[in-house]
């Protein structure tokens, strides 16, 4: 009983002084919000410890009203900035010629960015996408969602003023509409294809009539190794990965399921994760982390399941080869009759400037896409042109799958969401459950490219990119080659449900973005088409060292959420365990420890042999020789070609533990090392510094070092720092590990959960929880959430608020 008064006290006292709740940004000016709703939208708002939100609310519109308040509390000013991109005025706010931050698009500058989202918006896409039936459209709690975020953010635009130098007083911070939410959620759908060419899509021109009667005109061929090249260099500069395991209960404690989730993402702009508990009562109950812009929780957990995300191999587009009417380039064959290109005429009003005016043209396989210098290096001549198909562009069904993850209660659950809404562009699923079942699945949106459609329908191009780079370049002057539909398939052109790659109950289940084939190492995954991702070929050093951890941790058996906090922060260097002893080895018999640079000069590495030798192999803050190890590799990594480095090569029988030993006599090795050396003698940074010291970072003041490491090293705890050698070493961090969550459950309703958001809460750095979290990460501690309610009232940081449209 006097539990129960104390918790109605501790809620009394809290919606008393309901003004102090707010985040910094919101704080500047109570307003009427905060008091109790006597009509529209409302939602509670309580926050616990590091400014996590706790949103109750009666109905998903006014869920989604808390939460479009919420975030702009904590990041208007990346939220303004997207919103900006999505309705293509970047370059009427910020001039044509500027660079965006790429969280939207890869568009090189303001302007191609602009005229590639007008073009979307004037085309009335993202509203025939809302318009459609569920489940080929989202359904209702999804709009609802979308409606009452659009009014939440506007609430809190309305009632209150930013502090955020960012943004402060800023023109281009307004109102927002729905379609302005569903066309966020759009650009992330698209990222991986049309978001990712949109330099392509844009700069794409038919030639001109002197370049079409020139022989250079009729005969330029595409460069099938240039192709591949761009191909692996899109996957290697990509700024998503991540690692994610589920152990099965028979591997655990107590019987029941394990999640450990380590999403890398940007740490700036608009592809951050944001924390929350959705509450609707008796209806959903779920916490974890929202994309911003997103009513919904992509990565989270609830009472009996949790779940992550990981980046997938999956290629989520396909070309097509149009044969051209020699008399007219805007003019393409299929079966013998002519197809006229659809021209969008878009015009880009210009800061300081008149209006920008380009074409891009469109076909029934999608928009034509060239460039010399772009994203895809393809020619468009006389005879010839490329389309690119991206079925995620016909795609608004992310954020029912991610509901009905939410709501699910196990396993179970999570794969018939996966194969009622088919909603999810790029990921895959790893998920555990309170009855300790495990899942992987590669259940994601991809064209409809089977092994056989390619080998009947692909053009020359095609056959060399496809088994490549799993780039499909099909013919586009047949119409036999269309992509057809599997019978479970809820989008036309993509694959069922059937047809994904799936695991179920295995003891462990693991994904660190390479494909699906070793999910299990004991129970590997094949059959499925090339377009998923390869079979039987050399993996990442993460995903060696991911399933050697993971399985070893399996084996053992008697895991709790303590063993995925250590595996966590482990920061396991793998390709240091592999290459380190070789490499100083190699360096104590260099005559005189003298090896020459890059430049030629001798460099005496003496100092560097037992650094190497004595190095813990790992990228903990305090590892000495860490450092050194990072940057030769780095070195070797841009001399010596991955194929030489190894005097044992890969063996798919042992895919784990191959390749191995390295190649210390292949040249480079040695200067490598001298550059290695060299460089950090320049910077003045002792060979043998702790790693902390030089990977840092400067959070309202404070300097925190950084645990983790680059993905050439092979650390789960991956970081990519920015290189600053002028102010100290790695001083920065550009993305890595983000929303980290580690989850189990204990019998009672409430999971055994802790997470941490690295780069915290806000992006406001007038904000406390701009950078509380981030200290944490530094410390390699954890949160330990507040999920159940009897743990949310008793918060010593509760702060309640009321918000309401009116």
């Amino acid at each position: 009983m006097r539990h129960r008064v104390r918790r109605l006290a501790v809620a009394a006292v809290a919606l008393l002084t309901a003004s102090a709740a707010l985040p910094a940004a919101a704080a500047e000016r109570p307003s009427r919000q905060e008091h109790p709703a006597h009509g529209g939208l409302s939602a509670v708002i309580r926050y616990t410890e590091y400014g996590i939100p706790h949103i109750r609310a009666k109905s998903y519109a006014d869920l989604g009203f808390g939460t479009g308040w919420a975030q702009a509390a904590d990041q208007l000013c990346v939220l303004a900035d997207g919103f900006v991109t999505v309705r293509g005025e970047r370059s009427r706010f910020f001039g044509p010629t500027a660079a965006t931050d790429g969280s939207l698009s890869s568009a090189r500058d303001n302007l191609s960015s602009d005229l590639y989202f007008r073009g979307v918006r004037e085309a009335g896409t993202v509203e025939k996408l809302l318009a459609a039936p569920a489940p080929l459209g989202p359904s209702r709690q999804v709009k609802d969602l979308m409606r009452g975020y659009a009014a939440g953010y506007d609430t809190w635009l309305r009632q209150h003023r930013t502090t955020d130098p960012a943004c402060k007083g800023a023109p281009w911070v307004r109102p927002v509409t729905t379609l302005d939410v569903a066309a966020r959620f759009y650009a992330l759908a698209v990222i991986g294809g049309q978001g990712g060419s949109v330099d392509d899509i844009t700069g794409a021109q038919p030639p001109t009539a002197a370049a079409r009667g020139s022989r250079t005109g009729t005969g330029t061929a595409p460069d099938a190794r240039a192709l591949i090249r761009a191909m692996r260099k899109r996957a290697a500069d990509a700024d998503m990965g991540s690692n994610a395991v589920a152990f099965a209960g028979g591997t655990t404690a107590n019987g029941r399921g394990l999640l450990l989730g380590n999403p890398h993402y940007p740490w700036q702009g608009g592809r951050r994760f944001w924390q929350v508990q959705q509450t609707i009562p008796g209806e959903l109950d779920v916490a974890g982390a929202s994309l911003l812009g997103s009513p919904t929780v992509s990565i989270g957990y609830n009472s009996r399941v949790a779940w992550s995300h990981t980046v997938s191999s999956g290629v989520p587009f396909n070309l097509t080869q149009l044969t051209l009417d020699p008399a007219d380039p805007t003019v393409y064959l299929v079966d013998g009759k002519p197809e006229r290109m659809t021209r969008r005429t878009v015009t880009v009003p210009v800061k300081d400037g008149p209006p920008v005016t380009r074409t891009q043209w469109w076909t029934r396989y999608g928009p034509v896409v060239a460039s010399a210098d772009g994203d895809l290096p393809l020619p468009w001549t006389a005879t010839t042109a490329f389309a690119l198909n991206d079925p995620n562009a016909a795609n608004m069904r992310f954020a029912d799958t991610s509901l009905g993850f939410g709501t699910a209660r196990n396993t179970a659950d999570v794969l018939a969401s996966l194969a009622r809404h088919q909603g999810l562009p790029w990921v895959n699923t790893v998920a555990a459950d309170s009855s300790g079942h495990s899942l992987f699945s590669q259940s994601q949106v991809l064209p409809r490219i089977t092994d056989d459609l390619a080998a009947r329908c692909s053009t020359d191009l095609g056959r060399a990119t496809y088994p490549a780079a799993g780039l499909a370049v099909l013919d586009g002057s047949r119409g036999t080659c269309a992509l057809g539909r599997d019978a479970d398939a809820v989008q036309p052109g993509t694959f069922g449900p059937a047809r994904m790659p799936t695991l179920k109950d295995a003891p462990y289940a693991e994904n660190s973005n390479d494909s699906a084939w070793l999910a299990n190492a004991d129970r590997p995954l094949t059959g499925y088409e090339r377009i998923f991702g390869t079979i039987g070929t050399a993996r990442s050093p993460r995903t060696r060292g991911a399933i050697d951890a993971v399985a070893a941790m399996a084996g053992r058996g008697g895991l709790t959420v303590r063993d995925l906090q250590a595996q966590q922060f482990a920061n396991r260097v793998t390709v240091g365990e592999l290459a380190a002893g070789d490499a100083a080895r190699a360096c104590a018999a260099l005559p005189g420890g003298v090896a020459r640079n890059k430049d030629g000069t001798q460099v005496d590495v003496s100092a560097a042999c037992p650094v190497l030798a004595a190095w813990d192999r790992t990228a903990g803050t305090g590892s000495r020789g860490a450092l050194l190890f990072d940057r030769f590799w780095r070195r070797i990594g841009a001399l010596v070609p991955n194929a030489q480095r190894w005097k044992v090569p890969f063996s798919a029988a042992d895919p784990v533990h191959t390749p191995n030993t390295l190649d210390t006599g292949a040249p480079g090795f040695a200067t490598a090392l001298a550059d290695a050396v060299t460089e950090l003698r320049a910077a003045g940074i002792p060979l043998d510094s702790p790693l902390g010291e030089h990977q840092f970072l400067v959070r309202r003041g404070e300097r925190m070092p950084v645990p983790g490491g680059t993905e050439a090293l092979g650390v789960w705890n991956k970081i990519e720092p920015v290189w600053d050698p002028a102010h100290g070493g790695y001083t920065d961090v550009a993305f890595g590990s983000s929303h980290i969550q580690a989850v189990g459950w204990d019998g009672s309703r409430c999971p055994v959960a802790r997470t941490l958001l690295t780069y915290s809460q806000s992006s406001d750095p007038n904000s406390p929880h701009s950078s509380d979290q981030t200290r944490l990460f530094s410390q390699e501690k954890w949160v330990t959430p507040r999920f159940c309610e009897k743990d949310i009232v008793s918060s010593p940081a509760l702060r309640v608020v009321r918000v309401r449209e009116r």
